[in-house]
């Protein structure tokens, strides 16, 4: 594995940090205000004052709306053409991973303090270009694991089952059912993974209570992470080779680019079973396809594709032997309000001068601290 370390499932990964060596550090801007009252209780029919200006990329749902403190403006979302209408007058952002973050909305948002991904993963996000500007990058790393690493397995057992296309058999009344049925028994088998971040350990722990073997490779790890159950790999090839399914839980960084490329799938243990809940760019689709055409994996099952949505026309979405779903893997209710809350906790706890939990560029918190609480820097 050419990267190792997963921002997208948690893994204590390395962010780009301040400005590069010989730079100087960007002139301080004014206060982004004071600090929020968030255990303030208004007395009935007093009006609590806004103190801070949080926009939303995506218009929260009412149960989550009902979340946000009274002293916290709801901007945003954007509409139309203009997915980022009213982020100028943003001191915080709750943002997906639909939409690119890079020094155009920062320049366009002077008072910005954090830009915070409701999510583990934050590759739409310029962390450098946020660092020289003074901006916090925040995460939610542990709000999405148990839901993706439910789906992951579902995927695993899709694939190695042939739900999808046993189904479709029922409903074009084929017959000849159990005489067609293809599947593999996955108790003792093994189970690749790829990462062994927060997610990785816990599809991990469902392959082992059906009888798998987990093998995982992680660069970024010592041993002693690796539980008594969880054998390591020395490498990313001796992972593939030794795998009947590999689960993909790395982020998506130029060095990782395709590295599920024709060589890697080369690689992989004829008949095996490829699934992929962490990012599309991480996988060379034309060599998916060429390999699955060759009979080398028996299936595969995607949550993640590049691009997304895939077009209906695609010849993925149109296998018998491939699952995917349109990246919806973390989109439970019980996922989306912890998200949620934990991406609204991160960017309130940086407006008010506290260093948040999930900082993903540390550096640039003594700079940032200093010109929330009004100090002058030096």
């Amino acid at each position: 594995m050419r990267g190792g370390g997963n921002p997208s499932d948690g893994h204590r990964g390395r962010a780009p940090g301040g400005p590069p060596p010989g730079e100087r550090t960007p002139a301080p801007r004014h206060p982004v205000g004071r600090p929020c009252r968030s255990n303030y209780h208004p007395v009935a029919g007093e009006e609590q004052p806004i103190e801070h200006r949080v926009w939303f990329e995506v218009e929260p749902a009412p149960a989550l709306k009902r979340l946000v403190p009274p002293s916290v403006a709801v901007l945003g979302p954007g509409r139309g053409a203009n997915p980022y209408e009213g982020i100028a007058a943003a001191q915080a952002v709750i943002a997906t991973a639909r939409i690119p973050y890079g020094e155009d909305q920062f320049s366009s948002a002077p008072g910005l303090a954090a830009v915070c991904r409701a999510g583990a993963g934050y590759d739409n996000v310029d962390v450098e270009a946020a660092t020289k500007r003074g901006i916090a990058v925040c995460n939610t790393p542990d709000s999405p694991t148990v839901s993706t690493a439910e789906h992951a397995a579902a995927l695993l057992l899709a694939a190695a089952k042939r739900i999808i296309q046993s189904g479709n058999r029922l409903r074009n009344a084929c017959g000849d059912y159990y005489e067609r049925h293809e599947a593999v028994e996955l108790d003792g088998k093994t189970l690749g993974l790829a990462g062994f971040g927060r997610i990785a350990r816990r599809v991990a722990e469902t392959g082992s209570a059906l009888g798998m073997k987990p093998l995982a490779y992680d660069p970024y790890l010592d041993d002693a992470d690796f539980p008594p159950s969880v054998e390591r790999a020395s490498s990313f090839e001796e992972m593939l080779a030794r795998s009947d399914a590999v689960s993909v839980h790395v982020p998506s960084t130029p060095e990782n680019d395709r590295m599920f490329d024709a060589a890697a799938f080369a690689l992989m243990k004829p008949g095996a079973v490829f699934v992929n809940a962490a990012r599309g760019r991480l996988v060379d689709h034309g060599a998916l396809l060429e390999t699955l055409d060759s009979g080398r994996l028996f299936g595969a099952g995607l949550d993640a594709t590049d691009p997304e949505p895939l077009d209906p026309g695609h010849p993925l979405l149109h296998r018998p032997d491939v699952t995917v779903t349109p990246h919806v893997a973390s989109s439970t209710p019980e996922s989306r309000a912890r998200t949620f809350e934990a991406a609204l906790a991160q960017a309130l706890t940086v407006l008010e001068g506290r260093r948040p939990s999930h900082l993903v560029n540390p550096s640039v918190w003594n700079r940032l601290q200093a010109r929330i609480t009004g100090q002058v820097l030096r």
